[in-house]
């Protein structure tokens, strides 16, 4: 692929737009941030709605100049942030509508070979986001046995985690481990071969070093909670998401603080009087992606969408809600 900033747009697919377009409704207008701009696709689609407003929010230095154009044609209806999504209540200080996070690693990004995201590439070990102080050639060179195996194992779900620990460590006392490829070859000897296995080797240990480089667990969670605060009563939140991770996060953060939350018992009556729910019933409903889709877009296979609504309550911030991450988090703030 051409490294062409312009580009750049046409190689990203938003996911479910159709999907997303339904559940938010644009076409009522109203104020919607894009947590995760990337190439536009879905900030581009809600102003196409003239009453919409929209801020599109990026971590990724290469998509400036995409969200510039943006800015240029809409200058008095989208505005973009280069930063963490997890800073949302520093960068807008009134409640909106809608909040939107496409998560996971974009096309845009993946098919750049000089950032280190494919497994395809022979450049440097990076698969820095942006605005990151890591990067995995500093992790895997870094990091003892064990702090390995329990990324990859983790954050990764990686069987073979012990194995692919042992050998990078083996392997880097002779060399350091620079490059995509000779990270590849250390995965693919240390796993056992799957014919029935429809992916790739190296898949589940490259998500694990991405997370733990771009720290996404600890940038969902905050992130998340930071854009329900504030969020409107009756607006909405919606995520799509691509690993089991990030589902059961965003699956614990609605069910759980809804007003039909989990309940010691199925026979007990739902508390309607909850004042400290965060959101209305939550439906808990999956939105997957149609066949079609996934023909066009293959990476989108594993892409699920959850939605739920701001209720009227004051927001009181949930504490449970870090804690029952704490695992994950913790991981994430080993030093390297």
């Amino acid at each position: 692929m051409k490294s062409q900033t312009p580009s750049l747009e046409f190689s990203h697919f938003p996911v479910m737009l159709s999907e997303v377009i339904k559940v938010l409704t644009p076409s009522r207008g109203g104020f919607f941030v894009d947590c995760t701009f990337g190439g536009g696709g879905y900030s581009s689609e809600f102003l196409k709605f003239s009453k919409t407003k929209v801020v599109g929010i990026d971590r990724d230095p290469s998509v400036i100049l995409i969200a510039r154009k943006i800015e240029k044609k809409f200058e008095k209806r989208f505005k973009f942030y280069q930063s963490k999504f997890s800073q949302i209540d520093q960068i807008i200080n009134h409640k909106v509508d809608t909040i939107v996070f496409d998560l996971g690693i974009s096309s845009i990004q993946l098919n750049n070979m000089n950032r280190g995201f494919s497994f395809k590439s022979n450049k440097k070990l990076d698969m820095t986001m942006g605005l990151s102080d890591l990067s995995a050639e500093k992790v895997v060179n870094s990091l003892n046995e064990n702090q390995l195996k329990l990324i990859i194992k983790i954050l990764g779900e990686e069987k073979d985690a012990s194995r692919i620990a042992r050998n990078i460590v083996k392997a880097r006392l002779e060399k350091r481990i620079t490059r995509v490829d000779e990270l590849v070859k250390i995965i693919e000897k240390s796993k056992k071969r799957n014919f029935s296995s429809k992916i790739n080797p190296s898949t589940k240990t490259f998500q694990a070093l991405r997370i733990f480089v771009n720290k996404e667990v600890s940038e969902l969670i905050y992130g998340i909670i930071q854009a329900t605060k504030i969020l409107k009563p009756g607006g909405k939140i919606l995520v799509v998401s691509f690993h089991s991770i990030e589902d059961k996060i965003v699956k614990y953060f609605f069910t759980n603080f809804s007003k039909n939350k989990s309940r010691p018992s199925r026979y007990l009556p739902e508390d309607s009087n909850d004042n400290t729910a965060l959101f209305e019933k939550y439906a808990n409903k999956i939105i997957k992606p149609t066949k079609s889709e996934i023909e066009k877009n293959h990476p989108s296979r594993s892409a699920k969408l959850r939605h739920a609504t701001r209720s009227q309550n004051q927001f009181i911030y949930p504490s449970n809600f870090i804690k029952k991450f704490t695992k994950y988090l913790n991981l994430e703030a080993i030093n390297v």
